[in-house]
């Protein structure tokens, strides 16, 4: 089994518009071993969520690599790569991105019949269930509150049981406390489940408890080191 679950080489990312070059990501490298949990920090406009978007395969570099659980992003089309994250990947949104005319359960069970999965049901109410929001399965997002919908979104995360779950601002729209409850999830699910974790933060004291803060600034990673708890 590969050591590395991710890894980047020379990741860069630019948007060309009125004459005009625009260098969001430059020569970005790392790996993230696999089970770690690893935040990603820096200011707006430091290129953290592109970043993110490039390693789970929702936009290609410009140029570099990306290699996700042997899959070599850059070398796959757009339906291989939604193959791959529909398969290894697990997405937490900062806005949640529920489905508004589906319910709770119904949210939740959308990667698995993407998969085939037939009857996901059950398994769709025990991951409600973990989240603790069995009781409001058949409610829609608007009858939700901030907190119950990104526990939903949680919860639809992890039924395609992700190798590597990414995670933008996730407790970024949330009350401290709802938040907290939302950061207890996370690594309960990464410590329990194995499932490697990376997140973009402007929470330094959530990014404390990862394994490892990566700091950007400008399109480059300007400082990488292991947290120590």
């Amino acid at each position: 089994m590969l050591s590395n679950i991710l890894s980047a080489a020379g990741l860069t990312r630019q948007y060309t518009g009125g004459g005009h070059t625009l260098t969001v990501l430059d020569h970005v490298s790392f790996d993230i071993a696999r089970g770690e949990s690893c935040a990603i920090v820096g200011p707006s406009g430091s290129g953290k969520t592109t970043l993110l978007g490039l390693c789970a395969g929702l936009d290609r570099a410009t140029e570099g690599s990306v290699v996700l659980n042997g899959h070599r992003l850059d070398d796959l089309d757009e339906d291989e790569r939604a193959a791959v994250r529909n398969k290894e990947v697990g997405f937490i949104f900062q806005s949640f991105n529920l489905m508004p005319t589906l319910s709770a359960l119904e949210n939740v069970m959308i990667p698995l019949e993407l998969q085939g999965v037939r009857n996901c049901r059950p398994q769709s109410m025990a991951l409600l269930d973990m989240v603790g929001l069995a009781d409001r399965h058949h409610h829609y997002p608007a009858q939700l509150s901030g907190g119950e919908q990104q526990r939903v979104s949680i919860a639809r995360a992890f039924s395609n049981n992700p190798a590597i779950l990414f995670a933008d601002e996730p407790t970024g729209n949330l009350d401290n406390e709802t938040g907290a409850h939302i950061e207890e999830l996370l690594f309960t699910l990464n410590r329990e489940q194995g499932t490697t974790l990376v997140l973009v933060t402007h929470d330094l004291e959530l990014a404390k408890r990862t394994d490892r803060i990566m700091q950007m600034k400008g399109g480059r990673i300007i400082s990488d080191t292991t947290a120590t708890h």
